[in-house]
């Protein structure tokens, strides 16, 4: 897998069911995914900075499924909706946006 470079200047986006395109950026995901090894793994000693960078940060660049991985199986639609921006919409039927974010297509822009 292709490394990325500035993961962190990047967004996840991911496709709906109805087409529509979101942006999250890769923060709120990276963030999120650090604050919980940063209490689990004792080598962090609580410490979020020290998990983002020493761990989350060079996980995502390494490898987007990471992000991905991280994303789907431990975060929620609801959990990253208010940072969301709308990139593309192709149709308008209602959506139900935690499929999307689940089982929608995902990439790393």
């Amino acid at each position: 897998m292709k490394k990325i470079d500035n993961v962190m200047d990047k967004s996840y986006v991911a496709t709906m069911p109805d087409g529509s395109r979101w942006a999250v950026p890769v923060k709120v995901i990276a963030l999120d995914r650090a604050k919980f090894y940063a209490q689990r793994d004792r080598e962090f000693n609580g410490s979020v900075e020290r998990s983002l960078e020493e761990e989350t940060i060079p996980c995502f660049e390494e490898d987007p499924y990471c992000c991905a991985d991280w994303a789907k199986g431990n975060m929620n639609w609801s959990d990253v909706e208010g940072h969301a921006v709308e990139v593309e919409r192709e149709k308008v039927p209602p959506v139900d946006y935690q499929e999307g974010w689940v089982n929608g297509e995902w990439g790393i822009e």
